[in-house]
């Protein structure tokens, strides 16, 4: 059996512990296509290298800034696959990339201060500016020409903005940045002596037609005021463990990210279990991210063309990620109106475009992740279809 098979989606097990809008949360009978996180079970390989550091007998303490051979391989990685010029001693292991994110926004920011956060964009970002004090101001990024329009981005900055939030892949819209355009943002921070939150999460889960291309890859000299974070949970599907890291390029820099971790104190951290997951994603676990992607592209495509077929739905095919975005505002509903209907007419639950998940520029759109069998998309959007044709009728 393959590992992205029909057959490999064990619903039994997903409907106890699938959680956040999933299989564990939604009425006996409704189909989840909603949080980002696979139907599949995770690499073989990742669960063997758990269970061999558990027959040791004991779980004790780390060290305090991450195993050391963990934080060896995520930069080996990060360089090796992202040209990103990261050393392993400015990475900092942390339970999950929101976590890094919230710790990124408490090194730089202070209240009184400003982040820039694209609009639509994943409410985390929002939320970790918030965290820290400061105040948020919205960038309205509006697709054109199949990436995300760059050319105001400017005129929102303020003798204010200490921070922007760069989402790399772009969560939701699935864009990859172009060199020019990560350039262009770059030296906008550089002008006005502006910090950038980083987000790479999204960085595995590419498609062939546009690869990944990093901010941190332009020049080295040029990263001192970026602070990027990466998780495991999207490439390998492991969110229960809590893998991620944030890691910049400035040892200044760092001794702020570690103070504001409180991992010294051990009030923070990641669990050594979680450490040894991440490991073995990183040595061991490529080889399935590139057959699950090989799955993701063929569910991509099917999504795209099914979508653009049905009557009040239009969408952009996404460049990467596991979520496609499709406009909804032809049916007349609001995006949360039409997410209720599905659920309670389709048995079809999807994320809505609402201010809440993504900011107010999300409104007449509708999310749906794409991370699970062909058996089920099939049928989910079978479910969406029939729901059209409902409101249609009204």
């Amino acid at each position: 059996m393959g590992h992205f098979e029909d057959s490999a989606v064990n619903l039994d097990i997903l409907k106890k512990r699938a959680f956040n809008y999933r299989w564990a949360e939604v009425q006996e009978g409704v189909i989840p296509l909603t949080a980002a996180d696979p139907d599949f079970p995770v690499a073989p390989q990742i669960i063997k290298a758990m269970k061999d550091y558990l027959d040791g007998g004991y779980l004790s303490y780390t060290p305090k800034l991450g195993l050391p051979e963990f934080r060896e391989e995520i930069a080996k990685s990060l360089n090796t696959r992202k040209n990103e010029h990261v050393n392993p001693e400015w990475v900092l292991p942390i339970d999950s990339a929101a976590r890094g994110m919230y710790i990124a926004a408490q090194a730089v920011l202070e209240p009184g201060d400003e982040m820039l956060i694209f609009d639509p964009v994943d409410y985390l970002f929002g939320q970790a500016a918030l965290a820290a004090g400061a105040e948020t101001v919205l960038f309205p990024a509006v697709i054109k020409d199949n990436k995300i329009d760059l050319s105001t981005l400017e005129d929102y900055i303020t003798p204010k903005t200490k921070m922007i939030g760069l989402c790399n892949p772009h969560n939701p819209w699935g864009t990859v940045y172009t060199e020019e355009d990560l350039d262009h943002i770059l030296k906008i921070a550089e002008k006005h002596n502006i910090w950038i939150m980083n987000d790479e999460i999204w960085s595995d889960i590419v498609y062939s037609e546009k690869p990944f291309k990093s901010i941190l890859s332009l020049s080295p000299e040029r990263n001192k005021k970026i602070i990027s974070v990466f998780g495991f949970s999207k490439s390998f599907g492991v969110a229960g463990l809590r893998i991620g890291c944030i890691y910049c390029h400035d040892q200044q820099v760092f001794d702020k990210i570690v103070e504001v971790s409180h991992v010294m104190t051990t009030a923070g951290g990641i669990a050594s279990i979680s450490q040894i997951a991440g490991i073995a994603c990183l040595r061991e676990g490529y080889p399935y991210v590139e057959e699950f992607i090989a799955h993701l592209t063929k569910n991509r495509d099917y999504a795209y063309e099914r979508l653009n077929n049905m009557k009040g739905i239009s969408c952009t095919k996404p460049q990467a990620t596991y979520l496609i975005f499709p406009d909804i505002t032809k049916t007349g509903l609001k995006s949360q109106e039409f997410a209720d209907f599905m659920t309670e007419n389709a048995g079809l639950a999807v994320v809505p475009g609402t201010a809440k998940f993504f900011g107010p520029g999300a409104e007449g759109h509708i999310r749906i992740c794409f991370a699970t069998s062909r058996k089920i998309l099939e049928e989910g959007l079978n479910r969406l279809e029939k729901g059209l044709s409902l409101i249609n009728k009204i």
